[in-house]
C-alpha cells in the first residue's frame, strides 16, 4: 500500500520514542502498532512490520547492554534459541486463530506485574538468591517468546519481572537480559511474518532507524540510572498497556 512521505516521517519519529521506551522497560509496540493502524496499515501487516522494526530496536539495546558486560550469553544461549523458536511457533499460530481471550487475561496479568514492581523489595539494581535455576527458567522464557510471538504487549515486562522474581537479577541485569530475549523472540516472528509476506519493508526499515537510534539512547539511560529510572517506567508501562488492552476489549 501507498503512504505518504510525511507519514513514513512521522512513522519513524514515533519508533524512536518507542525505541527509547522499549529499551528501559519494553512496551514500545503501545506506541508503534496504534500509529500504524490509525496511518491505515492492515491489522496483520502492521504486526508484521512492527516486528521489523523492533527487531532492530532489541538489537541494538542487547548489543548496547552486552557490550557493558551486562548478559551472560554462556548461561542463557540455550534460553535465546528457545524463545526464538517459539516464538516463531506463536507468530504462525496467531495467523489462523483469534485472540480475544487473551485480550482479556493480558490485563489481570500486567496489573499484577505493576502490583509487584512497586511493592516487592526485589526490585533493585542487587543480584539475590534465586528461585528457579537456568534450566527450570527453560519452559517460563520459553512461554513468554510464544506469547510474544502470538500477541505481544508487555512481553517486556514479563521477562523482567520474571527474571527478577525467578532468576534473582539485579533490575539493570534483568532489563538488560529481557532486551537479548526479546531480540529472540522478535526475530523469531519476523522470519514468519516475512515468509508470509505480511511486512511493509520500506516502512519497516525506515522505522528500524528511529528505533534503533532511541534503543541506543534509551539503553544508556538504563545503564547510567539503573533501578531508580527502570522501576516507574516499568510501572507505567504496564499500566498504560492495561488501560489500553481494557479500552480496545471493552470498545
Amino acid at each position: 500500500m501507498h503512504l505518504a512521505t510525511e507519514t513514513y516521517a512521522l512513522l519513524t519519529v514515533v519508533a524512536f520514542i518507542a525505541g527509547f521506551i522499549d529499551a528501559i522497560a519494553g512496551g514500545g509496540g503501545l506506541l508503534t502498532v496504534p500509529a500504524m493502524l490509525s496511518a491505515g496499515v492492515p491489522p496483520i501487516a502492521t504486526l508484521a512490520t512492527n516486528k521489523l522494526q523492533s527487531s532492530f530496536s532489541s538489537a541494538t539495546a542487547t548489543f548496547n547492554f552486552s557490550r557493558k558486560g551486562l548478559i551472560d550469553w554462556r548461561t542463557y544461549w540455550p534460553q535465546v534459541a528457545v524463545i526464538l523458536v517459539l516464538s516463531g511457533l506463536g507468530a504462525w499460530i496467531v495467523q489462523s486463530i483469534e485472540t480475544d481471550v487473551l485480550k482479556l487475561i493480558v490485563p489481570v496479568l500486567l496489573v499484577a506485574v505493576a502490583a509487584y514492581v512497586l511493592l516487592s523489595p526485589r526490585m533493585t539494581d542487587e543480584d539475590v538468591h534465586h528461585r528457579l535455576g537456568t534450566r527450570g527458567y527453560l519452559p517460563v522464557g520459553g512461554a513468554i517468546g510464544f506469547y510474544d510471538g502470538f500477541f505481544g504487549p508487555g512481553t517486556g515486562s514479563f521477562f523482567a519481572t520474571s527474571l527478577v522474581s525467578l532468576r534473582g537479577m539485579g533490575l539493570i541485569r534483568a532489563t538488560a537480559h529481557t532486551k537479548a530475549f526479546n531480540f529472540a523472540s522478535n526475530f523469531g516472528s519476523l522470519i514468519v511474518f516475512l515468509s508470509t509476506g505480511h511486512a511493509m519493508i520500506l516502512l519497516g526499515l525506515c522505522m528500524a532507524v528511529g528505533a534503533a537510534s532511541g534503543a541506543w539512547t534509551g539503553s544508556h539511560t538504563a545503564i547510567r540510572f539503573g533501578a531508580k529510572v527502570i522501576r516507574p517506567v516499568l510501572v507505567t508501562i504496564c499500566l498504560a498497556l492495561t488501560a489500553k488492552l481494557l479500552w480496545d476489549a471493552l470498545s
